[in-house]
């Protein structure tokens, strides 16, 4: 006798056989999940997603429809994908060349958000709770809490862990946490007296 899911699939989804799928997580129309896939609790994946097979997706992540999830990237705990961003795993991508070998690791660090549209080039990491913009195209790094946007995306500001834009004051107007420089384009949350 099969032991119950602990997870929800609906009846159009492909969960293969080894994925490991974490309890709480829904899997909704049209998905597939490769069998070497890691995905943790209480995820979110909504209408045609794709997960390959050399993925880790951490826990309470939530992916909106039409996104592939290529080998080699790793989404931490919190992530956000909006609908239809994209993720690349070859950076200069040929239909007559064969490039499995040299798929990029790309990493998107706990609670960052990517936009709508947005496209993440293989190869960066994207720090903890930084905002992607919707259409973005990303090709370089971004450090935490950063606000990214535009072809190729740069910097405009700063997001808190709640994703409220910070103004000049670094203080957090949802939560009051308050953030302060540490550096060149480097912001970090100051610690509670």
């Amino acid at each position: 006798m099969t032991a119950p899911r602990s997870f929800y699939a609906h009846e159009t989804a492909v969960v293969d056989a080894g994925a490991e799928v974490g309890d709480g997580t829904r899997i909704w129309h049209f998905c597939h999940i490769s069998a070497g896939a890691r995905i943790g609790a209480k995820c979110s994946f909504g209408q045609n997603v794709f997960v390959g097979n050399r993925v880790v997706v951490g826990n309470n992540v939530r992916v909106q429809n039409n996104v592939s999830i290529y080998d080699n990237v790793v989404l931490e705990d919190d992530v956000f994908c909006g609908p239809s961003m994209v993720f690349t795993n070859v950076y200069n991508p040929r239909a007559a060349v064969s490039r499995k070998d040299e798929y990029r690791d790309t990493i998107i660090r706990r609670g960052a958000t990517l936009g709508a549209n947005s496209t993440i080039v293989c190869g960066v990491t994207v720090g903890e709770y930084a905002f992607i913009g919707a259409g973005a195209v990303v090709n370089r790094d971004v450090p935490p809490f950063a606000l990214y946007v535009g072809v190729p995306a740069r910097r405009i500001g700063w997001m808190s862990h709640a994703g409220e834009r910070l103004g000049g004051d670094l203080r957090c107007p949802r939560e009051g946490r308050q953030y302060r420089l540490a550096g060149p384009g480097r912001l970090e949350e100051v610690p509670p007296d």
